[in-house]
């Protein structure tokens, strides 16, 4: 189960984020006040789903590596503390603050501040989560061959 667990919810995870990096991006560039201000404030409701998502990432890799920190495995288990601690320091923080101020229509220098961070640290995660999702796909096409044999 848990070998469909990971996958699924990965790939889950990554897609939302990478849903909430692009409509933040298309909302500034094509976007009105109000367009950005739906964007910003509906981003956070998206938590409910990314956060269980990243969870069930974690907690089944966790279990699949049974321990083994070494090669394609340990890459991954040496990147999620980086995925996590941005997340939770600064792509939460920041969403919640960016939220508040388009809720209130508050499109100021600190507005423009802050999501100017949270683009860069989501892109960073995004490439953190990719590449995992890479070391991923190779583990498993080295498992398939195995089999194989």
């Amino acid at each position: 189960m848990k070998r469909i667990i990971h996958p699924v919810a990965g790939g889950l995870a990554l897609l939302t984020i990478a849903a909430f990096w692009v409509s933040t991006i298309l909302s500034e560039i094509f976007g009105s006040a109000a367009t950005i201000a739906v964007v910003k404030t509906t981003i956070p409701w998206g938590f409910l789903l990314l956060v269980p998502a990243l969870a069930a990432t974690g907690g089944s890799g966790f279990s699949l590596a049974n321990g083994n920190r070494k090669g394609l495995v340990g890459k991954k288990a040496r990147r999620m503390p980086f995925i996590a601690a941005n997340g939770v320091l600064i792509l939460i923080p920041a969403a919640l603050y960016l939220s508040h101020k388009a809720s209130n229509g508050s499109f100021d220098t600190s507005f423009y501040t802050i999501q100017a961070v949270e683009l860069v640290a989501g892109a960073a995660n995004l490439f953190l989560l990719s590449l995992n999702m890479r070391d991923g796909l190779q583990l498993t096409k080295a498992k398939r061959k195995v089999s194989r044999a």
